[in-house]
């Protein structure tokens, strides 16, 4: 039996890391995208700079090149299944979501949307054992965790509720927030076989850069071009803040499960979203008590959910 590489705790702390690089990311994708005038050319840029970057990291790692290696072996065996190396179809489909309706919610609404959708997925897929580390059961700690989270992102944004954003465009987020439960879930698979988290990053790029080329086409086909590029370098930083989260996320699920690494990560996320809307608004409105007592009770979320309920530790793999 491999020990694990770090304890519970410190993933939890990288974790709620990674959930601040999606809220950064939402912005900087968001914001690419407003000032084309096209989320699919966002998305693709963003995806696609990630990919440049894991490719140059994979040219001077061996250890990445002998993990492609193994990743083929195991698809040819069947000893891993082709639609896992799928994930970043899903990851495509968050940047895609962020670069069409980020900008127009806002960070938090955006959040609570992609939040929903990640505690249920997390649920789901720990029940089912699609993660790394197996079939993790729905003990009272971790079920009252997503819902304390549910409650948290729900209180975070209540001001914003009722407002003239319309709801459908909160639907693209919940989805993409489904898939990140199961990207992340498949994804930690990935590295497992592959023995490297650069791998499954850089396959994860490779799938989900393709997919988003392919969508940027066929909408320049129908809508024509984007507008021309914007010259600040920041909004670029897109696709080398996923390519951090994604890595630590392969890493970290197979310590946490799927829902834990959510919950930590949804911590991160409502955080970073309420400093970006104190430190950098972009509508010039101000902060409610609600959004800060809602990203308080999301961190109580994850210390409920890691807790041990009857001396058994949640985070144990059956």
């Amino acid at each position: 039996m491999s020990a694990r590489p770090f304890p519970v705790w410190l993933a939890l702390i990288v974790a709620v890391f990674c959930g601040a690089g999606i809220a950064l990311q939402s912005r900087i994708n968001g914001e690419l995208g407003r000032r084309l005038g096209d989320g699919f050319t966002a998305a693709a840029i963003s995806f696609g700079s990630g990919l440049v970057i894991l490719t140059v990291a994979l040219a001077v790692s061996p250890a990445g090149r002998r993990g492609l290696s193994r990743v083929r072996m195991a698809l040819v065996t069947r000893d891993l299944r082709w639609w896992y190396v799928c994930g970043g179809a899903a990851g495509a489909f968050l940047v895609l979501s962020q670069g069409l309706v980020a900008a127009a919610l806002g960070v938090a609404l955006f959040t609570v949307s992609v939040v929903a959708g990640q505690t249920v997925s997390g649920l789901v897929l720990d029940r089912i054992g699609i993660g790394p580390g197996g079939r993790r059961p729905l003990t009272p700690a971790r079920v009252i965790g997503a819902i304390i989270a549910l409650a948290a992102v729900v209180w975070a944004v209540s001001a914003q509720f009722g407002g003239s954003v319309p709801v459908w465009m909160m639907i693209l987020p919940l989805l993409a927030g489904l898939g990140l439960g199961w990207q992340q879930a498949v994804n930690g698979q990935v590295r497992a076989r592959a023995e490297s988290a650069l791998t499954a990053t850089v396959i994860n790029f490779a799938v989900g850069t393709v997919v988003l080329v392919v969508l940027m086409l066929v909408h320049w086909a129908f809508a024509g071009l984007p507008k021309p590029l914007p010259t600040e370098l920041y909004l670029y930083l897109g696709g080398a803040i996923g390519c951090v989260f994604i890595a630590a996320a392969a890493v970290l699920v197979r310590v946490t499960g799927v829902l834990l690494l959510g919950l930590a990560t949804v911590a991160g996320q409502l955080v970073a979203a309420l400093l970006l809307d104190l430190l950098l608004p972009t509508s010039g409105s101000e902060v409610a008590f609600s959004t800060v007592g809602g990203t308080a009770l999301a961190l109580v979320a994850v210390a409920t959910a890691s807790m041990r309920w009857g001396g058994r530790s949640v985070s144990r793999a059956r």
